[in-house]
Formats: structure tokens, C-alpha cells, sequence
């Protein structure tokens, strides 16, 4: 359970890819009562019709505010999500860490929100990460998480004079169908959600990438009727 601080309307930044996780987060914060300021990356990944997503999950869950942050990762690359010369893969989540795994994006992703945080007054990070039902990302993971607040908390003015820092990740533990679950109870409407990592334009995804494969055995699993659009 996920107690907000003791002011009336305790600011949050969450952390908003467009994609069910994430959305879902979005939810759980604001049925705490956080005033939610969300933040999302354009940062060169071919995935792109998910900030259109993004948009769309801030309005209708009603964050008080919405920016995209412009950081181009495909000058690094080392990713598929990064590098089209990269092959995507396609044939089933398999053990290891994946081609779609993007060098340091969640350390870089949460080192802005925590600057905006401070800025904000606010003392809560909200983020979608999942270390059940994932690709195998190294910073999923429950101790990166915390090492990550532990960090925030040396590494800020404000946390040096007494606002520490929390960093939420409560999907953390979760099958995708206890998430799915959890945001139907909550009247996420999925539909407004892009998870595929090859999503086309108008936000139809493909299906087959491990995402999209994660995604429909969440939905099957909860007992809850997919409601993806899917290119073919």
C-alpha cells in the first residue's frame, strides 16, 4: 500500500512510456492522491507512436502535467530500440538479457526525474519497472531500485536538508496479469496503451516482439479480453 505524504496534494513524477506498466503506475499514484507530473523520452527508439500513447494516458488519468524530454540515444546506440542495423528480436522471450535492452536508459530516465523532482518540491518517483514478468532487464531489479534511491538521497540538496527521496516501484513484484488486473480495478483503459517495440505509426502493434508477447499472455492470464490493435 502506498501511503502519500501528509500534504494535501503531495507532487509526484512518474515516469510514463505509454506502454500498460506505466499507465498503470500512473494510476496507482494518482488513487493515492499524488498530484502526478509526468514525464516521458523521445529518444530515438523505433517504438515513437508510444509517446502519442503518453499523451493520451496523462490526459485521461489526469496528470497535472505532461512534458517529453528529447535525448537522442541512437547517437550511442546498442540497442534494436536504438539501432536499426540491430535486429529486433522476434521468436519468443528468451533467457538472458535481450537485444532490446538499452545501455544505462533507466538510470539516465531517472536521474531527470529525479532533478525535475527537486525542482518540483516533490519527494516521490514513481516508475514502472517489473522484474517478474520482463525481458530480463538488469534495471528492473528490486536492489537497483534501491540503490538508485540511496544514490538520490546522497546526491540532492534537498535530500541533505531533510526531504528524502522515495522512488515507487510498484509493479515491482507483479505478474503482467496481477498488473493488468490491478488497472482494471482501477479503469485503466488499455486501449489508449502502446507496448510493442515495432509499434507503426498509428500505434498498431506487431505482435510478435517480446513485448507484444508479454503483453497478450498478461491480458489472457487476468481473464481479461486484449484490446490491442494489431497491424495484422
Amino acid at each position: 500500500m502506498i501511503a502519500p505524504l501528509p500534504d494535501a496534494h503531495p507532487r509526484a513524477v512518474v515516469l510514463l512510456s505509454g506502454g500498460l506498466d506505466s499507465a498503470t503506475t500512473l494510476a496507482i499514484a494518482r488513487k493515492a492522491g499524488f498530484e502526478c507530473y509526468c514525464l516521458s523520452f523521445d529518444y530515438s527508439q523505433r517504438h515513437r507512436a508510444e509517446l502519442d500513447a503518453a499523451a493520451r494516458v496523462a490526459r485521461v488519468i489526469g496528470a497535472r502535467e505532461h512534458r517529453v524530454l528529447r535525448l537522442d540515444l541512437g547517437q550511442f546506440g546498442g540497442s534494436a530500440l536504438t539501432d536499426r542495423a540491430i535486429a529486433l528480436p522476434v521468436d519468443g522471450v528468451q533467457p538472458g538479457i535481450p537485444a532490446t535492452y538499452v545501455p544505462a536508459r533507466n538510470t539516465i530516465m531517472l536521474s531527470l526525474a529525479l532533478a525535475w523532482a527537486e525542482v518540483l518540491g516533490s519527494r516521490d518517483i514513481f516508475v514502472g519497472v517489473n522484474a517478474v514478468d520482463y525481458s530480463g532487464y538488469p534495471d528492473c531489479r528490486p536492489d537497483y531500485i534501491a540503490a538508485f534511491e540511496m544514490m538520490a538521497n546522497l546526491a540532492t540538496k534537498a535530500a541533505v536538508e531533510g526531504a528524502w527521496l522515495t522512488i515507487h516501484a510498484p509493479l515491482i513484484d507483479l505478474r503482467k496479469a496481477e498488473i493488468v488486473r490491478r488497472g482494471v480495478a482501477l479503469g485503466v483503459d488499455y486501449r489508449l496503451t502502446v507496448s510493442c517495440y515495432q509499434a507503426d505509426s498509428d500505434g498498431r502493434a506487431c505482435g510478435v516482439c517480446d513485448s507484444c508477447r508479454l503483453r497478450r499472455e498478461g491480458f489472457a492470464a487476468a481473464g481479461v479480453a486484449d484490446p490491442t490493435r494489431y497491424a495484422a
